[in-house]
């Protein structure tokens, strides 16, 4: 099988609202992992052998790039807590309307579409070094 099958394979195993649909029943990140590395067991082994030195970096580039992204949520959410307490100090004074809140599912929205599109640039460009080796070859 080649790479770019397994990894559009992989990518609809990988259903970003799915996942977030098993975070919402409870399912712990390991657990959303496992089932996804076992359901997908021959898939990642067989792209694994096909994983050059070059991929291998590229994957640790996406890791970081990954790392990079949770740490923005995180000081986001930090800032959010923050801004929080500012306005529960300023609610005593006057009155907060909800129109001026950002909606959550304005939030989930950009998040999902953000993080799919980190995924599908990390996916097109192990491809593009896949197929450059093969062209090259």
């Amino acid at each position: 099988m080649s790479i770019n099958k397994i990894l559009n394979s992989l990518e609809r195993s990988w259903e970003r609202d799915k996942i977030l649909l098993n975070i919402k029943k409870g399912l712990g990140t390991d657990e959303i992992v496992n089932e996804f590395l076992v359901k997908n067991e021959r898939q990642i082994k067989e792209l694994n052998s096909l994983l050059k030195p070059e991929d291998i970096d590229v994957l640790n580039q996406v890791e970081q790039l990954s790392t990079c992204e949770s740490k923005l949520i995180n000081e986001i959410k930090n800032l959010n807590y923050l801004d929080n307490n500012e306005k529960d100090q300023i609610i005593n004074k006057e009155k907060i309307f909800p129109s001026n809140r950002v909606s959550i599912n304005m939030i989930r929205s950009f998040m999902i579409n953000w993080s799919n599109k980190v995924v599908v640039i990390a996916l097109l460009t192990i491809s593009a070094i896949a197929l450059s080796k093969q062209a090259w070859a």
